[in-house]
């Protein structure tokens, strides 16, 4: 289960996806969030979903890959699915005691099961496709105007950067931790929701020291070598757009324009 998060995971492979401009993915991947909060129907879905396979097949990442990280919110999803299908009003389809099963909410259901699996596969695609250095790089350059208001642009992007390098490696040392505490006998898996919370506690334990310990050292070695904020500082591989990226801007907002066009025409 813990290995199944593939968010911050970079997948190295030779394709568009991966030489184009941070910058680009980034502008993408937002454009792609906001048509899932705009779309309200069948065709809108069905745009998404089209633009979301080509994303998927242009990336080169294998779509098993991408799935297996839905797997991971899976009792996120069930619970959202969940309560908007028994506890939207409308016509009623059947009743089993308070809860109720409409028409509404099924279609609601439905909606919000693929609004939250594309977020996810949306958002994996960027990670997969652009190294937490370009993406540190990115985020500064497309939030760089706001240095003029006091914004510190560069360390909040250092930071996000640092978060998603250490997704992938907390992952790992939670299953390893988990793996040597079930050697010593611990059960993850039975009792109920409250023995199952206590049986984490010696997960989260050492979890959390590992955690501290490299975030320390990652303080100090970043101090040894006097580093400081990004002004000043030249980049060994400076940001530029090629020809790829203007066509990758006007694909998001032809896509952006084919979504609200549907919203609009009903």
């Amino acid at each position: 289960m813990i290995r199944e998060i593939t968010l911050g995971q970079y997948y190295p492979v030779d394709s568009v996806l991966h030489r184009m401009d941070p910058r680009t993915k980034l502008f993408g991947t937002m454009i792609f969030i906001v048509s899932l909060f705009l779309a309200d129907s069948l065709k809108a879905y069905g745009v998404a979903t089209i633009f979301l396979v080509l994303v998927i097949r242009l990336s080169k990442v294998p779509v098993s890959f991408m799935v297996r990280g839905l797997r991971a919110i899976l009792f996120l999803l069930l619970l959202s699915v969940s309560f908007n299908l028994f506890l939207t009003p409308g016509t009623e389809i059947f009743r089993i005691g308070f809860l109720k099963l409409t028409w509404e909410g099924l279609r609601l259901a439905g909606f919000m099961a693929l609004r939250l699996i594309y977020l996810v596969i949306g958002s994996s695609v960027m990670t997969l496709t652009t190294t937490p250095n370009e993406l540190t790089d990115g985020l500064e350059k497309s939030m760089g105007f706001l240095n003029r208001v006091g914004v510190p642009v560069h360390e909040i992007s250092m930071m996000m950067s640092i978060a998603l390098r250490f997704i992938p490696i907390l992952v790992e040392e939670t299953d390893k931790i988990m793996k040597a505490q079930m050697a010593r006998g611990a059960d993850f898996e039975s009792g109920n929701l409250i023995q199952k919370a206590k049986s984490m506690v010696p997960l989260l334990v050492p979890l959390f020291i590992s955690a501290f310990r490299r975030a320390t050292d990652l303080a100090m070695a970043m101090e040894a070598r006097c580093y400081h904020g990004g002004e000043g500082r030249t980049k060994m591989k400076p940001l530029h757009y090629e020809r790829r990226d203007h066509m990758g801007y006007l694909v998001y907002l032809v896509y952006l324009a084919a979504i609200v066009g549907i919203g609009i025409m009903g």
